[in-house]
């Protein structure tokens, strides 16, 4: 929409996961540490018209959006079609 040329673009990406607990014990819980990335880009535009195209690119990505403003995840579990409330079923106990 900005018919903005680039000649190249490259985008590299780090993410920091961690995970922790017991995938037997079904108390597995993960986390993201954070994530950064370095956009190289080449082109002829002047740099303020790169500038509002990275802008536009990241205020409008869903990906980024999620990450730095996160919302509730709501999720429904469906068994042979029929309804099924995990907290119905606990992780078995430890034995001692």
């Amino acid at each position: 929409m900005m018919k903005v040329t680039l000649r190249k673009a490259r985008m590299h990406v780090q993410t920091k996961f961690e995970a922790h607990g017991s995938v037997l014990a079904q108390t597995v819980s993960s986390s993201c540490q954070g994530v950064t990335y370095r956009l190289e880009v080449e082109s002829d535009e002047p740099p303020g018209r790169i500038a509002g195209l990275i802008r536009n690119a990241e205020n409008g990505c869903f990906a980024m959006s999620a990450i730095k403003e996160p919302v509730e995840v709501r999720g429904e579990l469906l068994l042979n079609g029929n309804a099924i409330d995990l907290a119905a079923y606990p992780p078995p106990k430890k034995e001692a």
